[in-house]
């Protein structure tokens, strides 16, 4: 290579973007704000899956065989020494909610005894956290148990390092430190990656002094690993049974359409940062089409100019991924409470708490910058490496260029329009409900063009008609116009179109639920009573004359089709048959359901379970149940099947008993009668309002996400536009000057200009409100469908789509307003020598 060449044609290049600042920015903010964007996204999914493997590797006694009593509630602790004499591996374990005075939020408290605590459990006590001069220790490294300073006082209590920052900026309690509760203070926090998070560990001992069950414990946890005794255990300790593993749901699993939705969110972020850097350097090559003549005409080799250009745009990318991976940084640090609440709410599985970015990602982010300028850029090098030397500073060359270009466009969106048609009907699951969301952007965005290119079309031969010569060149100069807006109004158009499909989604199923929420929650009071708190509050409902019905309701989880499934007993009450949200019932599913004759199960089990009216679902403990009813069950990971109290304990004689839903008369004395029943001990309870009013809350933070990646989607299809428009602005004078020379005021010229541009930014409104609504449809008939396993009603908000119409119109004229003012501000001398200089 002639690199003294090279570095000549480098420093001539370059000195456009001197003489170009906003358009250098337009580049620049394009591949930052689409590299950010991506890379922040991606950052989300990274520490999410990154909490879910923290609780993995936690301690997770639900995942191993128990004895518990027979007949519900906690067990004897006197059982655990004639248990171990005769050979059962069992280990105490007390599980249970702890309040922390000042604590936002109550802790679990989990109590085990340490030298019988099974192997499978997964508790390593001091693998993580502070070695005992106070240094972090390795958490890779083996488990070193110091049992005497852990059964010993003070003890120890295991607490999750994120939940000790938590508490920390809550209570500014740190590592040593001890939380107060009602039974007194526990012992030393030690942090260790043992405990998940909102959970602490201590010596059974403690355990049973904070939770108030002296004498007794939740349950006996057996070692799966561990041979069982040929000796009954009828014949050692009659009032407890062998209970199965609970069911566990992998929040990998369960998560996975919540982080591909994410990733499509960040790809289309990525993609519009994309189109204002693609329109930033086709319109920089455009204006150095005489600069790119001039080199070549003095003997510059095509691929040394191409390679000079190369060089410029790797500078440039570089610049911006920096830019871009330290906002998106900055971006996915201000989402990730709301995707922590996202996860919590929709899945109940763990949340990240923290946002690190290694070297790792630093270098991805510079790689997907650079790739994002190469996409960019791509077709532009191509065309100024094939044009001869001749035609690359002609207009008439690079618009016939556009020309084959646009033929060729329209063949491809009709390909991807096929495509989507294809996946629509013959596609099925999540993928291929994100590849034909993909694919009908894809073929709206390339249509876009064509479609305003017609239209203005049409435009200029009814003004030629009717409104005289100004108006019909008003819209032949916006036809003119168009190549250079395209890619901004594309952008713009796919973000207008996210807005209002996402919004269509979220609107219809904020309805949707409030209406499924009215009547999921047809008791007044729902209270809970902790083990060992049953009898007392069945004794206070008894004697509560305000409660004029008492419907318990009784739970256990059993896995069916190798998922997790809960089971769920209901009393039969005309409460339920009037409002349970039923979506398809067989005649007298009621009584059949209540007589143990049949089962009622959720949408989202019927779709996996592929289950109709009348098949049978197989439960364990009985002959397979008829379905009887399939019922909306809107944020439950899980499926639900619902059978009587008696039907379920007859299959379930471990099912959990100590809920209740409590009808009031009269309904305004419901929130003094959740206050008293929440005051006594063991017992929690909430009024229906309050429940609403937090699942309503929890809601908003769920879905809180996807509304600002729509805002700064929006927001950057707004600097798209303005950028375009900055850019294009010193190319109109070849264009306008003639028209003011023949006596147009400048004024006037700037008014048709403003109208010209909210006029095409209101036509892509009109396009893009059809697509958000096919959009709208693709989302919750195939993506929510196959995420979740429940399909929305489709709902349509026409007041929204004027608002965003308004709101695209505004940000035209916004983005127009800056080249506007310049051009009021030219001189008439620099318009009359617009036609001396060359052209």
């Amino acid at each position: 290579m002639n690199w003294r060449g090279f570095l000549w044609a480098l420093t001539a290049l370059a000195s456009h973007w001197r003489r170009r600042p906003l358009l250098l920015a337009a580049a620049l903010v394009g591949l930052a704000a689409a590299t950010g964007l991506w890379i922040g996204v991606q950052a989300l999914n990274a520490e999410a899956r990154r909490a879910y493997d923290d609780a993995a590797r936690a301690m997770s006694a639900a995942a191993l065989p128990a004895l518990v009593a027979e007949g519900g509630g906690p067990a004897d602790i006197a059982r655990f020494g004639p248990l171990r004499r005769a050979g059962w591996p069992a280990s105490p374990l007390i599980d249970v909610d702890l309040a922390v005075e000042g604590a936002p939020a109550s802790l679990r408290l989990m109590g085990v005894e340490p030298v019988s605590l099974p192997e499978a459990a997964g508790l390593a006590l001091f693998g993580a956290g502070e070695d005992e001069a106070g240094n972090d220790a390795d958490a890779d490294a083996p488990p070193a148990p110091d049992y005497a300073a852990f059964t010993r006082p003070p003890g120890r209590a295991l607490i999750a390092p994120a939940t000790l920052a938590e508490l920390g900026d809550a209570l500014g309690v740190g590592a040593g430190d001890r939380l107060a509760t009602p039974r007194g203070e526990t012992p030393p926090l030690v942090a260790s990656a043992a405990a998940a998070p909102g959970v602490l560990i201590m010596d059974f001992g403690f355990a049973q002094r904070l939770a108030g069950m002296e004498g007794r414990t939740t349950r006996f946890l057996l070692d799966p690993d561990a041979e069982l005794p040929a000796a009954p255990l009828s014949d050692i300790a009659p009032d407890l049974r062998r209970a199965a593993p609970r069911a566990a749901a992998d929040p990998a699993q369960l998560t996975e359409s919540f982080h591909l939705n994410l990733t499509a969110f960040g790809f289309l972020a990525f993609a519009v940062g994309l189109f204002i850097a693609h329109g930033a350097v086709g319109l920089a090559f455009e204006q150095r089409r005489g600069l790119m003549r001039s080199l070549r005409a003095c003997g510059l080799p095509a691929w040394t100019l191409c390679a000079a250009l190369g060089a410029e745009l790797l500078v440039l990318a570089l610049l911006a991924g920096v830019a871009g991976i330290a906002g998106g940084a900055t971006v996915a640090a201000a989402l990730l409470p709301d995707v922590a609440a996202s996860l919590r709410g929709l899945y109940d599985a763990p949340a990240p708490d923290a946002l690190s970015l290694p070297l790792s990602w630093w270098l991805w982010g510079l790689g997907m910058s650079v790739a994002g300028a190469a996409v960019a850029s791509g077709g532009a090098l191509w065309k100024a490496a094939r044009m001869p030397v001749l035609d690359s500073a002609r207009p008439e060359a690079w618009f016939a260029a556009a020309r084959r270009a646009r033929a060729r466009q329209g063949a491809l969106a009709g390909a991807l329009a096929v495509v989507a048609a294809g996946l629509a009907v013959w596609g099925e699951g999540l993928v291929a409900g994100f590849a034909m969301i993909g694919a009908m952007l894809g073929a709206a965005a390339l249509a876009l063009p064509l479609a305003l290119g017609a239209a203005l079309a049409g435009l200029q031969g009814l003004a030629d008609r009717r409104w005289g010569p100004l108006a019909a060149w008003m819209a032949a100069d916006a036809r003119q116009q168009l190549p250079g807006l395209s890619l901004a109004l594309m952008a713009l158009m796919i973000a207008l179109a996210a807005n209002v499909g996402v919004g269509s989604m979220v609107d219809g199923f904020r309805l949707t639920f409030e209406s499924w929420l009215e009547d999921r929650l047809a008791a007044e009071v729902y209270a809970e009573a902790e083990p060992g708190a049953a009898p007392r509050l069945a004794a206070l409902i008894a004697a509560d004359p305000r409660i004029s019905a008492d419907l318990p309701e009784w739970r256990a989880e059993t896995v069916l089709d190798g998922a997790p499934v809960e089971l769920r007993g209901f009393a039969d009450h005309a409460t339920w048959r009037r409002r349970w949200p039923l979506l398809e019932a067989a005649p007298g599913a009621w009584d059949r359901v209540a007589a143990g004759q049949g089962a009622m199960i959720s949408e989202q089990l019927a779709r996996r379970l592929d289950l109709g009216l009348g098949d049978p679902l197989a439960l364990a403990g009985g002959a397979a149940l008829p379905v009887a009813a399939i019922f909306a069950d809107y944020g439950n990971p899980r499926g639900q099947v619902r059978l009587s109290n008696a039907a379920l304990a007859a299959r379930a004689p471990e099912a959990e008993r100590g809920r209740h839903a409590l009808r009031v008369t009269p309904p305004e004395a419901a929130e003094a009668v959740a206050a008293e029943l929440d005051a006594a001990e063991g017992v929690s309870a909430m009024e229906q309002g309050s429940i609403r009013a937090l699942s309503s809350r929890i809601f908003e933070r769920t879905f809180a996400v996807t509304g600002a990646l729509n805002t700064l989607t929006f927001g950057v299809a707004g600097i798209a536009l303005a950028t375009a428009l900055l850019s294009l602005s010193a190319a109109r004078l070849p264009q306008t000057a003639p028209v003011w020379a023949m006596g147009t005021s400048r004024r006037r010229l700037a008014a048709m200009e403003l109208g010209r541009i909210m006029g095409l930014a209101l036509l892509t409104a009109m396009l893009a409100t059809p697509l958000g609504v096919a959009l709208a449809w693709a989302l919750v008939a195939v993506v929510n469908v196959a995420a979740f396993g429940w399909r929305l009603p489709l709902h349509v908000f026409p007041a929204d789509w004027l608002r965003l119409a308004a709101l695209a119109v505004a940000a035209a004229g916004l983005a127009a307003a800056i080249p506007l003012a310049g051009f009021l501000r030219t001189s008439p001398a620099a318009l009359a020598k617009v036609f001396a200089d060359e052209r």
